[in-house]
């Protein structure tokens, strides 16, 4: 929820971007604005897309919408045939320079790293919820009833078992789980060298909340260079071809979603940044969970405390 929340931000802050300074293609824009964010969806919930693919196709479809209100803007529109001349030729012409570029670099450094740690966090939950669930061994449950149950045949129903003798039974019914123990502190560890990852300039907050500036640059260099641009547009695919103009206003509701701007202020305590570092500091906590499953069941609850009369299995003594 947290990652959909920042895409859906990043995306209103794009559209924000052309209602704002380039209110006159804004309609146009923002459609490919949202098919853009839907692509980085996809691929950091686990769809096999490339960054680098859907950042050019962004770039792409931009340029016809550009070229059409920025470079050489008319009475009509360009037709549908001319739009999809520029979009192809787009690579070619490079109205935005190294901005593309820029931003496939920064997309691809950011969201692998948030797309991997999703995958491992439901990998995490697969792994708790494989153990949550035991079943016994009819050995481990005959040992299981012998020190829980065997002294109320005698009368001894406040005797709980010494503790060494419940870790050697608890132990032995949980010898599976503690196999996972190693995998799950590697687990662990590398969650946290994923989250590491995952800081500083290719922070993903930074990269998609930052996305608009990027965009901004794009069409600051198309402007300046537009005279440029329409000599090598003329060159590829002639003289525009045009159509009755379509110009509906911008549709963008500016003020959706205001809440999680604020929520995700950069000086907040609520970034993402922090609330994973919470989530690692909390996860540490439990590195020794499988293994030390069988101290913390006989320490917590089972067993008798030291010094304390405790049942040994046949009979209640002072010392284990």
């Amino acid at each position: 929820e947290t990652f959909e929340m920042l895409i859906r931000l990043a995306e209103n802050y794009t559209s924000t971007l052309f209602c704002n300074a380039y209110r006159n293609m804004a309609a146009e824009a923002t459609v490919h604005v949202q098919e853009f964010f839907t692509d980085v969806g996809l691929f950091l919930f686990g769809t096999d897309i490339s960054t680098e693919e859907f950042v050019n196709r962004f770039f792409d479809t931009l340029f016809p919408v550009v070229y059409n209100h920025v470079i050489n803007p008319g009475p009509t529109d360009i037709s549908l045939e001319y739009a999809e001349c520029l979009r192809v030729a787009r690579r070619d012409i490079r109205p935005f320079g190294n901005v593309p570029k820029k931003a496939v670099g920064q997309m691809g450094r950011a969201l692998l790293p948030s797309r991997t740690f999703l995958q491992a966090l439901n990998l995490g939950i697969e792994v708790i919820n494989t153990t949550d669930h035991l079943r016994f061994s009819k050995d481990c449950s005959r040992a299981l009833l012998r020190m829980q149950y065997c002294p109320h045949c005698q009368g001894l129903t406040l005797s709980k078992p010494c503790m060494g003798y419940c870790l050697n039974i608890i132990r032995g019914c949980l010898a599976a789980v503690a196999e996972v123990d190693l995998h799950w502190r590697g687990y662990i560890q590398s969650l946290e060298e994923l989250s590491g990852a995952m800081s500083g300039a290719y922070d993903i907050e930074h990269v998609l909340l930052n996305f608009h500036s990027l965009v901004n640059d794009a069409l600051v260099q198309a402007r300046i260079n537009g005279p440029e641009l329409f000599e090598q547009v003329n060159k590829i695919c002639g003289p525009p071809v045009r159509k009755p103009k379509e110009s509906p206003g911008c549709s963008f509701d500016q003020n959706k979603d205001n809440q999680g701007l604020k929520m995700f202020s950069r000086d907040s305590e609520e970034t993402l940044a922090n609330r994973r570092k919470e989530f690692i500091s909390h996860l540490q906590l439990y590195r020794a969970f499988y293994g030390g499953l069988a101290d913390q069941l006989c320490g917590n609850e089972l067993a008798a405390a030291d010094g304390l009369p405790c049942w040994n299995g046949e009979d209640v003594v002072t010392r284990y």
